[in-house]
């Protein structure tokens, strides 16, 4: 019978059990991301540039920075204020909790989401946005939903910001989803066509958009192009739901 000390365990295993675990951060990955966040300040988007390019396929948080702050010179002086306040709010929690959780993947991002939702919500971001959901355009993109992540969260949140914007995030989403999968994207809006979405939202046969939970990472070599990937339940039973109760599970 061999005994432990005659068996070869392959340098790479070794490596992934020890440093990395399950599903993991390296640590050296984990050590960099937080002397980057030590050294980034609390105004503007570099404490956000950290997470570019991390092993747990954590993006934009970097992308939504970037955008909120362009636009806030179309918000008034109030919304300019919810913008900062929800972005410092961000960096700032970032930095004080990154090395409170463990190397799991999972964890850090489980931190990332909750932050958002609490930064988003307690600066009232969605008063700033709700009357500039244009600006919001080029961050509610069908193809960024893939995989889940921060995205995820920020359309997350744009739902809860009432009706006009939860039915504004719908029909974009539709109408890229059809130049995506054609035919399949019409039969999400068949219970209730977006013509009429307006005035169906009243109705007691209707569901309101479930938020969209980010869940596992699948990955591609391009985000645009969805051939390969394992979209999870995008259709749900249709007698519950409209195209814009998209419900991406969590793991």
């Amino acid at each position: 019978m061999r005994t432990l000390k005659h068996t070869l365990i392959h340098p790479g295993l070794l490596y992934m059990f020890l440093v990395v675990g399950e599903t993991g951060v390296p640590g050296g990955n984990l050590r960099d991301i937080q002397a980057c966040l030590v050294s980034s300040g609390d105004v503007g988007c570099g404490t956000f540039q950290c997470f570019n390019n991390n092993s747990c396929d954590i993006q934009g948080l970097h992308h939504i920075c970037l955008t909120l702050l362009h636009n806030a010179g179309r918000y008034d002086s109030q919304g300019k204020s919810y913008v900062k306040d929800a972005l410092r709010c961000m960096a700032l929690g970032l930095r004080q909790r990154i090395s409170c959780v463990n190397r799991r993947c999972s964890a850090v991002k489980d931190m990332i989401y909750s932050l958002q939702r609490e930064c988003y919500s307690r600066h009232q971001l969605c008063l700033a946005l709700r009357q500039h959901m244009d600006t919001m355009g080029s961050l509610v993109q069908f193809h960024l939903l893939f995989p889940p992540g921060p995205y995820v969260e920020l359309v997350n949140f744009l739902l809860s910001c009432g009706d006009e914007a939860r039915s504004w995030v719908g029909r974009k989403l539709q109408t890229q989803c059809s130049q995506h999968w054609g035919e399949l994207c019409g039969s999400f809006s068949s219970t209730c066509p977006f013509g009429q979405l307006d005035h169906s939202l009243n109705s007691s046969n209707l569901s309101i958009p479930a938020p969209i939970v980010p869940g596992p990472s699948y990955h591609t070599t391009e985000a645009p192009e969805l051939e390969g990937r394992s979209i999870p339940n995008l259709v749900e039973n249709e007698t519950e739901s409209t195209f814009t109760k998209l419900n991406v599970t969590s793991s």
